[in-house]
């Protein structure tokens, strides 16, 4: 459904097949490689070790699930301090608790939602005199944007936690000239089905360590010995990518670079449309940051464009276009009411405000005028 007819509905981010991944399919069910392992799982994995120039990659089950391995890689245990972005979706952060972490939830800044570094400096630096630092310390590349690995990399080295980038929705994103997730010791990518590229569902784990992803793989198999009966001297999990679902993930990358321009354009049409709207704010770029640009994000400030953001939503919705909020974020999640928040306001103002509109690829450029229609009719008159 693109939305070309009145009657149809707009969808936030639907599915964009390309048209080889059927064929790939077939390649599956033909040579009967329908196991959770087989040869496209190999070359799914061989092309994301490409795309994001990281060593080393094992195909999983979600991106959820590559975080709780990376985490366990990690080596954390209960009690430990995992920092991380506010504003993210909860799998992003649940498998914290999984191994008995303690989450503590940074503030974002004002612009592109990524975790603010300079209050998360300031915050490490009180946490060194205090003797806690944390293990570990998540950051994610919301709606696309990524975060600055270099300053990032800096701050790892200094106060010696591993950090781990969720880029599970920066697939195909870039900041000087690397790839999401590159420098982290761990980046954890996305392929669920509102993606800018799917295998229905799925994700992946990478990292520069070969061991490391070695012992993913293995863990995410059960963790089953090498022997001819069933062997176990740890715990598992059943996360490994099916050969079918790699095979649809390696015919998405071949469109990859496509749909990246395409969400790019969807985004400046937008900006030329409804950018000059009093009170509506759109995500910038960082200077050297090519963003996938996933969904495109408004804020809209109620005092200036005398509506809010629900009042819009509402308005699509009736319209017949799917719009969402943006991350409510963690730290004001009823799942984490006892959790330490540091900072916070930018996050609850972002949410307040913020509203993603429709992105899908497979969008025409009517369909974003149509969406745009709706926006500067409710504020133009508000």
């Amino acid at each position: 459904m693109t939305g070309d007819a009145l009657t149809d509905r707009i969808l936030l981010s639907a599915p964009h097949m390309g048209g080889g991944e059927r064929d790939l399919v077939t390649e599956v069910f033909d040579t009967n490689w329908i196991a959770p392992t087989g040869p496209m799982v190999d070359r799914f994995e061989r092309d994301l070790e490409r795309l994001t120039g990281i060593g080393h990659v094992a195909a999983l089950s979600s991106g959820t699930a590559a975080l709780h391995l990376a985490l366990r890689l990690v080596g954390v245990v209960p009690g430990d301090a995992v920092w991380g972005s506010t504003m993210t979706f909860i799998g992003g952060v649940a498998p914290i608790l999984y191994l008995g972490g303690v989450p503590v939830f940074v503030d974002i800044e004002d612009e592109m939602f990524l975790i603010d570094c300079d209050l998360l400096e300031r915050a490490l630096i009180e946490a060194e005199w205090e003797g806690a630092l944390p293990r570990v310390v998540i950051t994610t590349d919301l709606y696309g944007h990524v975060v600055d690995a270099v300053r990032m990399r800096g701050l790892a080295d200094r106060f010696g936690f591993a950090w781990i980038s969720d880029a599970a929705e920066a697939v195909g994103g870039y900041r000087d000239g690397r790839h999401a997730g590159h420098g982290a010791d761990y980046a954890i990518l996305s392929f669920n089905g509102n993606k800018i590229i799917t295998t229905s569902g799925g994700g992946a784990l990478a990292s520069p360590d070969g061991e490391a992803i070695a012992r993913a793989r293995f863990l995410s198999t059960q963790a089953r010995d090498p022997a001819p009966h069933y062997e176990h001297t740890t715990t598992g999990y059943n996360y490994r990518l099916s050969n079918v679902c790699a095979a649809i993930g390696v015919g998405q990358l071949t469109v990859l670079a496509e749909r990246v321009d395409r969400r790019r354009a969807i985004h400046a049409l937008y900006r030329e449309l409804i950018g000059d709207l009093p009170g509506v704010r759109l995500s910038p770029e960082a200077t050297g940051m090519r963003a996938n640009r996933w969904l495109t994000t408004i804020r809209i400030d109620p005092a200036t464009a005398g509506t809010d953001r629900e009042v819009v939503r509402l308005a699509l919705d009736a319209a017949g276009i799917e719009a969402r909020p943006l991350w409510k974020p963690m730290h004001a999640q009823p799942v984490f009411a006892t959790a330490r928040a540091i900072g916070g306001s930018v996050a609850d103002r972002c949410f307040a405000q913020g509203l993603c509109l429709p992105s899908g690829s497979a969008m025409t450029d009517a369909d974003v005028a149509r969406v745009a229609g709706v926006v500067r009719d409710l504020i133009r008159t508000a």
